[in-house]
């Protein structure tokens, strides 16, 4: 089976337990809006889950449409599902990260985070980096993260392919792949990739970079 298929097929089967356990926004993506959202913005939840971060830039003000694509069909039922509790819009586009079904400079401010350390190669890591770039606009900014071996769970030092099981009701388990990224390799990839680095820190274990679009930024900086 094809690696990118089996990530998909992984978590179509524990979409709905999955999701009952992701219910709160991570703090660093709430810092991240705090900063990077204005008026009349496109916003994208890539790899949205169960939405509860697009449903945090549907809340944001400036935000006037929001996108929540992710590969798992299973997924996109609970956050269509979300959405209607909560009563927030989001479309929902199912679609794999390293070939986005949108167009260029389509989207102002986009949250790509636990996601990219599923992508099964570096190739597909990589294209899915140059794909953000692609669809944000000339002025955008997006928040990536992804699992690094500063976690405390980790011993390694440099980055690693896994699997992490993932346990449903009833005790089956399910391994879920997992390119866990050193520090110095999530910087690398960045810096190969179209985006252009903002800024980027290690949090709870995650590596997080604030980019933008590349060459068409000027003025970045990287810490």
């Amino acid at each position: 089976m094809d690696r990118r298929r089996a990530v998909r097929d992984t978590y179509d089967r524990i979409a709905t337990h999955f999701a009952s356990t992701r219910e709160y926004a991570w703090p660093e993506v709430e810092s991240f809006l705090e900063e990077a959202v204005r008026e009349g913005a496109v916003g994208l939840d890539l790899g949205c889950g169960n939405c509860r971060h697009a449903q945090l830039l549907a809340d944001a003000d400036g935000i006037d449409r929001v996108i929540g694509l992710d590969v798992s069909r299973g997924l996109l039922e609970t956050g269509r599902e979300r959405a209607r509790e909560r009563e927030f819009e989001v479309s929902l586009v199912q679609g794999d990260a390293a070939t986005l079904p949108l167009a260029d400079g389509s989207v102002d401010v986009a949250v790509y985070v636990a996601t990219l350390h599923h992508l099964p190669t570096r190739a597909s890591r990589l294209a899915s980096l140059d794909e953000l770039a692609r669809v944000l606009a000339s002025d955008g900014r997006a928040l990536v993260s992804a699992w690094s071996t500063a976690h405390d769970r980790f011993d390694e030092t440099e980055g690693f392919d896994t699997t992490v099981e993932w346990t449903l009701p009833g005790g089956e388990t399910v391994d879920r792949f997992y390119h866990i990224y050193d520090p110095e390799e999530f910087e690398r990839d960045l810096e190969a990739s179209d985006l252009e680095i903002v800024e980027w820190e290690l949090s709870s274990g995650n590596c997080y970079a604030t980019v933008a679009g590349g060459d068409r930024v000027s003025g970045a900086e990287t810490e």
